[in-house]
């Protein structure tokens, strides 16, 4: 093969990963906001002796770590996703942050639940007034956060145009930036927690039922720690290299098989956000160039990179 034609074989694995998102701003933004409220949510909390309002400040904290955390994800995916080390660029490094900031949200999680629980048994007095007023400042800054992050990203694009036998020659259109919407949800639920303080507190304050405060301490512990193992879960499965959902599988499949080919083995698993590579072996009477296969894939399935052994039989 001649100089020229390997050259133009070869491809790099960034996926535009090394393209810097606006996700990534108002990601920062948003976290100078929530780590200041988490400070006058935690200190009012102690001083009027609020266990829901300690419990938001202490959720807003995890939040504010969670989103350095994918901030940092942020910076690192782009500063490396040039780095060849990386065999399918640095697209899962998000993966790797949310997995990160599950652990510490159920972390955070169960202080709340142990602490809400002391209350049971040592309630303590607690200003409402004041209390009450910060809480719903909270939600008040919530909001705000959720407009900063609220919609899509900035599309971006995957120029992928890779032109050997064993790649799909595609160009991925826009897709959700993934670690923003995390960021928004991280937020969401922010806010309820926040109302879930104020409802406690105004019980407390207006019909005496002060038990509801460490009661909607462990509510909001057990959302978080419900939030938390769901993104465990999801992230696990990108860095785990987990089949695609059944339905990207099944429309590769009949892409394939719809001239009377057959895929024999087929495995496509997630590179990065709402990115896919793929790798089809295939079982056919009239062998064609890899590539024939590739062109058939369905242009709406963001496949970045993939690999197609073609079998014949007689």
């Amino acid at each position: 093969m001649h100089t020229e034609s390997i050259e133009r074989l070869r491809h790099d694995h960034t996926f535009g990963q090394d393209r810097k998102k606006s996700g990534e701003r108002r990601t920062l933004i948003v976290i100078i906001i929530t780590a200041l409220m988490m400070v006058v949510e935690i200190t009012t909390g102690i001083i009027f002796g609020s266990m829901a309002l300690l419990a938001d400040g202490l959720h807003m904290g995890s939040h504010a770590s969670a989103l350095t955390i994918s901030a940092f994800a942020y910076y690192y995916t782009r500063s490396r996703a040039k780095d060849n080390r990386f065999n399918f660029g640095t697209g899962k490094v998000n993966s790797l942050a949310g997995f990160a900031s599950a652990v510490m949200l159920a972390i955070f999680a169960l202080i709340m639940a142990f602490e809400s629980i002391k209350r049971f048994f040592s309630p303590v007095k607690i200003e409402l007034n004041q209390a009450i007023f910060v809480a719903v400042a909270g939600l008040i800054v919530n909001g705000v956060c959720l407009l900063i992050l609220g919609g899509r990203d900035d599309a971006h694009h995957h120029d992928d145009n890779h032109t050997h036998p064993h790649s799909h020659e595609h160009h991925v259109s826009t897709h959700t930036d993934h670690n923003l919407w995390a960021a928004y949800i991280h937020v969401l639920a922010d806010a309820l927690t926040s109302v879930l303080a104020i409802v406690a507190l105004v019980c407390a304050k207006f019909f005496g039922q002060i038990w509801l405060d460490p009661f909607m301490g462990i509510v909001g512990a057990f959302l978080i720690i419900r939030w938390s193992f769901g993104l465990l879960r999801s992230s696990a499965h990108v860095l785990l290299d987990m089949q695609a959902p059944q339905g990207v599988l099944d429309s590769i499949r009949q892409a394939i098989e719809t001239k009377g080919d057959r895929v024999c083995d087929l495995h496509v698993w997630t590179v990065g956000p709402g990115i896919y590579a793929a790798e089809i072996a295939v079982v056919t009477s009239s062998p064609q160039p890899s590539n024939y296969y590739s062109n058939l894939l369905p242009s709406e399935i963001p496949l970045v990179h993939v690999t197609v052994e073609v079998h014949s039989y007689r």
